[in-house]
């Protein structure tokens, strides 16, 4: 076989084969594309072509062997039910306004800014979660606004009085970027560096600020065995954002980190909007040497407000209420109707306007 028809016989089977291939062949092979491996591969073939083509062939056989599931059959039709005659109603239905007023744009606004000072008091999952994190990992999924980062701080601080390595990883350089100005605030800039994409400061800090790709790539490397004393001395992983791992694209990222984590070191997962937190940890504690706890909190610390506002700069109450309404309906705000359709009168044409 010659070395065109060769790649040409690579370049048509599925990556994932490719990858089967490159085994005990190329080191780090699965940090390559499909381009890029038949490239290594075709170089790597020409010390033992025979061998290469016959562990080729077998994996290609292997394939076409296995069976393919026979095409589901549609569901048959069901004879549809006679539904009951239509009944038009006999008047419109009207939304009944609440006999309670309204509330004033100024009783809305009241109590936003920044509140006075005051003696902080962690709640109690937080002191569970900190606790927590010295016998096993950690899933915090808890409101916006409820204190996840305090938790990590002060997870942060003991492992840092413990000589340990902490990485703190966030999905975004912008946010990794806000993080290391946070957090350099608090530790101090020496015991604080970041690592991305495109900036690299204080490298060997004991608190390291990076995208998670960053953290995977250090955790492949180390896996080919190249030595970072970093990882040897590593105590805490705070994944941030870590609902990313449901994300068809990016989710691999944050599960080969969490599967390649060192086994001394504890993760700390923290998420707003993670949809099955207890799926999650069922599945760290069955990939990892520790057991993983679940802190779940519903209640949201910040309650929200909402409002309207007009293209004019007019800002009103959305609702009756200073609050969002639930389980119960929601009265739009006299104004804010009164706006609704004065902007439809401006925007609409008059045979769209209800």
């Amino acid at each position: 076989m010659t070395t065109e028809e060769l790649e040409q016989l690579l370049a048509q089977q599925p990556i994932a084969l490719l990858h089967r291939l490159a085994r005990g062949r190329i080191q780090r092979h699965f940090r390559a594309g499909k381009r890029r491996l038949i490239e290594v591969l075709l170089r790597h073939s020409a010390e033992n072509r025979a061998g290469f083509e016959s562990d080729l062939m077998t994996l290609i056989g292997e394939q076409q062997a296995r069976p393919v599931p026979p095409p589901q059959q549609a569901p048959a039709a069901r004879k549809p039910k006679p539904s009951a005659p239509h009944r038009r109603p006999a008047h419109k239905p009207v939304e009944q306004d609440s006999h309670e007023p309204a509330i004033t744009l100024s009783s809305w606004l009241e109590g936003l800014g920044v509140p006075p000072p005051q003696t902080f008091v962690p709640d109690a999952w937080q002191e569970d979660a900190i606790a927590k994190l010295r016998e096993s990992d950690v899933v915090v999924s808890v409101p916006t606004g409820s204190g996840k980062t305090y938790v990590a701080v002060e997870a942060a601080r003991r492992a840092i009085a413990e000589n340990r390595t902490v990485i703190y990883t966030s999905p975004l350089k912008a946010l990794s970027n806000t993080k290391y100005t946070e957090f350099s605030k608090i530790f101090g800039p020496d015991q604080v560096g970041i690592l991305t994409g495109d900036r690299r400061d204080n490298g060997q800090a004991p608190l390291l600020i990076m995208t998670t790709e960053i953290l995977r790539n250090l955790l492949y490397d180390a896996g080919g065995g190249e030595i970072d004393v970093r990882l040897d001395t590593l105590g805490l992983v705070i994944l941030d954002e870590s609902q990313y791992i449901a994300d068809p694209e990016r989710g691999v990222v944050w599960e080969e980190t969490i599967i390649f984590c060192p086994s001394q070191a504890r993760l700390l997962l923290l998420s707003a909007s993670i949809g099955n937190p207890h799926d999650i940890a069922e599945w760290l504690t069955s990939i990892r040497p520790t057991p993983c706890h679940l802190i779940r909190h519903s209640t949201r610390t910040v309650p929200l407000r909402a409002g309207y506002l007009h293209p004019n700069g007019k800002l009103t109450p959305l609702f009756r209420t200073v609050g969002i309404p639930h389980g119960h309906p929601g009265h739009l705000h006299p104004e804010a109707k009164r706006l609704f359709l004065q902007y439809e009168d401006e925007t609409l044409p008059s045979g769209r306007r209800r």
